[in-house]
C-alpha cells in the first residue's frame, strides 16, 4: 500500500512538472549581503538599516537578502570590503578618496582599485564638544585636555588629527588623545573623564543628544579659523558646514549655529560583488528615494542628483547602469 502511494505521488510530481501546473516552483538561491555602517549611536547604522529595509522588501524579487553589521567604522568597512567580508558599507568620501588613491592608511597596500563607489548620502560635520568646566571654548583651547580623536578605523581620527593640525596642534605632544569608539564618548565626558570629543556625523546624532542630556554642562565648539579655511582649500574632499543648534536643546550655546567644516557619507562596495545585486541595491533606493528621505533626519537635504556627488572611487557597472536607465548619468 505504501509502495503503491509512493509511486502515485511520482507520477503526479512528474506530470505536474511537465504540465507546469500544480506543482510550485523552486525558490531561487538567496543571495545574502551585509552592510557595514558604524556605531550604533550614529548615523551610518541606521544608514545601513533604512537601505536593507528598502532592499528586503523585494527580497522575493530579487532574491537577495540585505544585513546591517555595526562596524569601527570607514576604514574598517573598506578593508572589509575589498577582503570579501562585507559586500557594502558606508564610508566617509576622505576614506573613499584615500583608499582608491593609496593614501593615509593604505600608503603601504597602496591604491585600492577594487572599491566601487555606489551612491552618496548625507552630509556629515566634524563635531567638536566639551565641558563647559573645561574651558574649552575654541578648538585652540584644547591644548593641555583630554580629549577624545576616535577608534583607529573609523573615519572621524583622521578629521579630527587634520583638525588639530591645521590650528597648530600636535594630538600626540600636546595634548592627551583618547582612541575610543564614539558610542562611549558622551559617558566618559558626562563622567568627568574626557574634557571633549570630535565625532563626525550627519546630524542629528544620539551621541551629542545624550552627551548634551546629563548633569554636566556641554557646549558645541566652532571648528573654524585660518588654519581649517587652508586645510579646507587643500583638501578636496572637505568642505565648510553647519551645525543647527535647534537639534540640540540640551546644549550651552545660544547661537542658533555653530560653524564647522565636513565631509559626506557615501555608499561604497568592491568590483567582485555582482552587477545585478548593485544595481538592484541602487535602483530600489532610487526607485524609493521619498519613503528613504523619511528614513533619518540627516536624509531631509537629500536630492537624487547629489547623491552622485562626492565619489572618487570609479562608479559600479551595476550602479551606472541604473543612473542610465533613470536620466541621472549619459
Amino acid at each position: 500500500m505504501k509502495k503503491t502511494l509512493i509511486l502515485a505521488a511520482a507520477f503526479l510530481l512528474g506530470m505536474g512538472l511537465a504540465m507546469g501546473t500544480g506543482v510550485p516552483e523552486v525558490q531561487a538561491k538567496t543571495t545574502f549581503v551585509t552592510i557595514g555602517t558604524g556605531g550604533i549611536t550614529g548615523v551610518y547604522y541606521p544608514t545601513g538599516g533604512a537601505i536593507a529595509k528598502i532592499v528586503n522588501q523585494k527580497r522575493k524579487e530579487y532574491g537577495i537578502r540585505c544585513t546591517v553589521e555595526s562596524t569601527g567604522g570607514s576604514v574598517f568597512n573598506v578593508n572589509a570590503i575589498l577582503a570579501g567580508d562585507l559586500e557594502f558599507g558606508v564610508v566617509q568620501s576622505d576614506r573613499q578618496y584615500q583608499a582608491y588613491n593609496g593614501l593615509e592608511e593604505w600608503k603601504d597596500k597602496g591604491p585600492q582599485k577594487d572599491l566601487r563607489a555606489v551612491f552618496s548620502i548625507h552630509p556629515e560635520s566634524v563635531t567638536l564638544v566639551a565641558s563647559v568646566d573645561s574651558g574649552v571654548k575654541s578648538i585652540a583651547d584644547l591644548k593641555g585636555k583630554r580629549v577624545n580623536i576616535g577608534n583607529p578605523g573609523s573615519g572621524q581620527r583622521q578629521n579630527s588629527i587634520d583638525a588639530l593640525e591645521a590650528v597648530g596642534i600636535d594630538y600626540e605632544k600636546d595634548l592627551t588623545a583618547e582612541g575610543i569608539k564614539a558610542a562611549e564618548a558622551p559617558g566618559l565626558l558626562q563622567d568627568g573623564r574626557l574634557d571633549a570629543f570630535f565625532y563626525t556625523v550627519g546630524h542629528p546624532s544620539g551621541a551629542f543628544l545624550e552627551a548634551t542630556a546629563g548633569a554636566t554642562k556641554v557646549a558645541f565648539i566652532p571648528v573654524t579659523g585660518p588654519g581649517i579655511d587652508k586645510l579646507i582649500l587643500a583638501k578636496p574632499y572637505y568642505a565648510k558646514s553647519f551645525i543647527p543648534m535647534s537639534l540640540y536643546p540640551g546644549a550651552e550655546n545660544k547661537e542658533e549655529k555653530i560653524d564647522t567644516f565636513g565631509v559626506k557619507a557615501t555608499f561604497v562596495t568592491s568590483a567582485a560583488v555582482p552587477d545585478d545585486v548593485v544595481y538592484a541595491v541602487t535602483k530600489e533606493v532610487f526607485e524609493n528615494f521619498e519613503t528613504f528621505k523619511k528614513l533619518h533626519p540627516a536624509f531631509g537635504v537629500l536630492t537624487k542628483e547629489g547623491m552622485l556627488d562626492g565619489l572618487s572611487a570609479p562608479i559600479h557597472p551595476g550602479a551606472e547602469k541604473y543612473y542610465k536607465e533613470a536620466g541621472l548619468m549619459k
